[in-house]
């Protein structure tokens, strides 16, 4: 029998950046009561399990010394100025009671996840704390302290000795630039991220010419979108690009980060899937990852698609299909799992969203897949 690993614990809700954040931990709360109502936790096939933070060796894995000391340091009420150059005190990662520990648990949370797979002890793992994919080496960014779907990538290059081929699979409507940057230039992991761009849209990076350096040359892709991109467009770019490089590449480990502010509701991004949308991309993640798929959450700010979403993600995890009226006992207000309907958008911009996305289709297969036999 498969079994699938789910990361949880209330002090996941620690990762608590101020009240007035657009990362809310309510969304993981969420989640987890929807997952729990239709009884998926329940499942013999399902283990349950609380992490601890990461250790120090593990972050120095992707974070300098230096830097996750001076993580450590504000949690000693440090004058924020002095942490101010690593990226902490600004307005997206303010500084906030226990970050070093709430920090360092979602990282041993992935860590886990992919230890688990690694081992055999579940064929797929969540984590929906997770995906916090924007921080760097030395410098916290995009709401993100850590990075642990970088660390655990790391991590199973550590315990594998070095053999093992990854793909890390980014669908959050930002570009996963924190990962790429951690493995740019290195050809065992295979980064792709599907993503929205405009001028003033964060983190302002991840286009073609982003493709890698030295021997990881052509084991970056980006796969921009301008904003309003929905539906057959978003699909067409993900089908044309993704499953055959996957499939040349033949990974030993599949990383995604399931980041749901690609949804039309989402108040932080401009790009437009529904529900269904979502369905098809894990349908389709799903066949490519096989039994050794490790899943991370991200963004995801409305707090009416995140939980369904990331549902729906863990029933694709495990092969369920999902009755759409949701069973009494979930927290939130929804009633339906699915939604019931899709984004109303205007001709002008789903024109224009289709020849960004075909231009887009063109430079990645002229710039990526000849450094592929593809």
């Amino acid at each position: 029998m498969n079994r699938a690993l789910f990361c949880w614990t209330p002090e996941f809700t620690q990762y608590n950046l101020s009240a007035w954040h657009a990362l809310k931990p309510e969304r993981l709360v969420l989640t987890h009561s929807l997952i729990s109502s239709y009884g998926l936790l329940n499942r013999p096939d399902v283990i349950c399990q609380s992490p601890e933070p990461a250790s120090l060796e593990d972050l120095l894995l992707v974070h300098s010394r230096e830097y996750i000391e001076a993580v450590r340091s504000a949690d000693e009420n440090r004058d924020p100025g002095d942490l101010y150059r690593y990226g902490l005190g600004s307005s997206d990662n303010p500084i906030f009671p226990n970050m070093y520990e709430a920090s360092a648990r979602y990282c041993g949370a992935s860590i886990e996840a992919a230890q688990a797979v690694l081992r055999g002890e579940a064929q797929v793992a969540f984590n929906i704390a997770g995906g916090l994919h924007h921080a760097h080496r030395d410098r916290a960014a995009g709401f993100c302290v850590f990075n642990d779907a970088a660390l655990a990538i790391a991590w199973l290059l550590k315990e594998t000795g070095g053999d093992a081929k990854i793909v890390y699979l980014d669908i959050d409507a930002h570009h996963g630039d924190g990962v790429q940057e951690a493995f740019y230039d290195d050809p065992r992991v295979l980064t792709i991220s599907l993503h929205e761009v405009s001028p003033s849209f964060f983190p302002g990076t991840g286009y073609p010419q982003e493709l890698g350096t030295g021997k990881g040359k052509g084991y970056s892709v980006n796969i921009p979108f301008s904003p309003f991109t929905a539906h057959e467009v978003y699909m067409r770019a993900f089908e044309e690009i993704v499953p055959p490089l996957v499939e040349v590449f033949k990974p030993d480990f599949f990383v995604s980060q399931l980041g749901a502010d690609a949804h039309y509701l989402d108040p932080i991004s401009n790009l437009c899937l529904t529900t269904s949308d979502y369905e098809r991309l894990f349908a389709g993640i799903r066949n490519m990852a096989g039994n050794r798929w490790i899943a991370l959450g991200g963004g995801g700010y409305s707090l009416d698609a995140t939980p369904r979403i990331w549902t729906l993600a863990f029933a694709h995890m495990l092969g369920v299909n999902l009755e759409d009226e949701i069973p009494p006992g979930y927290a939130g207000k929804q009633k339906h799992l699915r939604d019931r309907y899709g984004p109303d958008l205007d001709y002008k911009q789903v024109e224009h969203a289709r020849e960004f996305a075909e231009y887009s289709i063109k430079q990645v297969k002229e710039l990526i897949f000849p450094f592929h036999p593809l």
